[in-house]
């Protein structure tokens, strides 16, 4: 592992911090969409929700056919304003139009899920710029042994993400109503403070952004990926598809992910539904405190988790990811099944999620921040984490058309759809314990069995 001076590590820090503060923010513009249907009640009932996110998940997870390989050939400075400046106008145009409803004589008359489903699309779609282009970056700065702690930090920008996400939208959402804004008209806020915020990180990453360590003026070097040994010319968009397509690890970790789609959007978004429905039949206690803190609940789980992976899979397994993750897998497939008999118990509930959200998001760090930059390579990162975030929104847009329906009928339903993809996702990281990256020392297609 090379040892940097500590002037490239202070430049490393501020190519990679405000990088994780915009894709934080593109977590805000994201996941705003569950803060505005607890607001807008009837006008998007959870069926709609369901639908809503739903079709936006996919999107996502198809545009990264495109968008992987598009920002392996752009390079991840490219990608990540393509995705910001994107996010940033849909946002904007769904704010815009949810004002323009609300100002209608009968709002139920205008066709919101449809709008919406077609905007929302739209923002999922340059939001699937924002993984890939993080770890396309972050490859070329991070040696493979310091890239379970970056795991980490990828984990904890996710987090401070979700906790702008519900927390500040839900503050924004109150401050705007404290101010004599009702509910529903209130809500066009919770798209256009992200738009805005997003549209100033993207001038800040125009000047501070760079995609590898010789643009920033230092030496680039060796970080014994996947790509190592290789020469640093970028191959075809289509070899390099070909290679990540035909990755016994990556396919397995694709799998997994989707398992943690299912499981991590899952308790995300439907916990915070399920308190506000127990809030509203009058209920306080463990159900007011913690839909009251569900971002900074997440956010803390969400560092807790990313830490402990990262810090696991480097120190005690010799950057072996699947340990470290399996554990976290293992524990959230108990946690789910314990989540039946405790259901109707806020206290208990909120406890069973925090220690769920610890496991899915510390997992979601690792595989899809720091695994597809190990089997991926510095030429093949923004093409692997698209495939395998592509198979998380694939999970994470199965799970919500099938729990808006199944939660209208019984919220029992809930922990018993999302126990099974726990289990499956632990047993298949039991076919990788072992997997760990190859440096090349000549060009190969790929990795043989044999190098697992």
């Amino acid at each position: 592992m090379p040892q940097h001076s500590p002037e490239y590590r202070t430049r490393r820090f501020f190519n990679w911090f405000p990088l994780g503060l915009t894709y934080a923010l593109l977590y805000m513009g994201r996941y705003n969409l569950t803060v505005s249907q607890t607001a807008l009640g009837d006008l998007m009932p959870k069926a709609d929700f369901g639908e809503i996110f739903s079709v936006g998940a996919w999107v996502y997870a198809l545009s990264f056919l495109v968008n992987g390989p598009l920002t392996d050939k752009l390079g991840g400075k490219r990608g990540m304003l393509i995705g910001t400046l994107g996010a940033c106008v849909s946002n904007l145009l769904m704010g815009l139009y949810l004002g323009h409803v609300l100002a209608m004589p009968d709002p139920k008359q205008a066709n919101l899920k449809l709008v919406f489903t077609l905007l929302y699309g739209l923002n999922m779609y340059f939001q699937s710029y924002g993984a890939g282009a993080i770890v396309k970056v972050n490859a070329h700065w991070f040696h493979v042994r310091e890239r379970g702690v970056f795991s980490g930090i990828f984990g904890a920008m996710i987090s401070a993400g979700l906790f702008l996400a519900f927390d500040v939208n839900e503050r924004v959402l109150r401050y705007v109503q404290a101010g004599g804004v009702s509910g529903p008209e209130a809500t066009r806020w919770v798209f256009l403070v992200p738009a805005l915020l997003l549209a100033v990180f993207f001038l800040i990453e125009i000047f501070m952004l760079k995609d590898t360590p010789s643009q920033a003026g230092f030496a680039d070097f060796d970080t014994h990926d996947a790509s190592s040994g290789e020469g640093e010319a970028q191959p075809a968009v289509l070899e390099v598809l070909r290679k990540v397509l035909t990755h016994p690890v990556i396919l397995t970790i694709a799998l997994v992910q989707f398992c943690t789609g299912v499981v991590r959007n899952g308790v995300m978004h439907w916990f915070k539904i399920f308190a506000k429905e127990h809030i509203l039949a009058g209920q306080a206690g463990g159900w007011t405190f913690t839909n009251d803190n569900w971002g900074l609940m997440l956010m803390v789980a969400g560092i807790t988790g990313g830490m402990f992976a990262g810090i696991v899979s480097d120190k005690f397994f010799q950057s072996r990811r699947a340990p470290a993750a399996g554990f976290l897998y293992g524990t959230a497939f108990v946690a789910s099944l314990l989540m039946i008999p405790f259901l109707q118990n806020g206290w208990a509930l909120g406890l069973l999620v925090f220690v769920m959200s610890i496991c899915v998001i510390g997992t979601h760090g690792m595989l899809s921040g720091t695994a597809t930059m190990d089997f991926g390579g510095r030429k093949g990162a923004a093409t692997a984490v698209g495939i395998i975030d592509g198979f998380v929104y694939l999970g994470a847009g199965a799970q919500s058309l099938a729990l808006g329906i199944l939660t209208t009928r019984n919220w029992y339903y809930w922990p018993a759809f999302m126990a099974p993809f726990a289990l499956i996702g632990f047993l298949l990281l039991l076919r990788i314990w072992d997997a760990k990256p190859m440096a090349q020392k000549k060009p190969i297609p790929i990795e043989t069995e044999e190098d697992i």
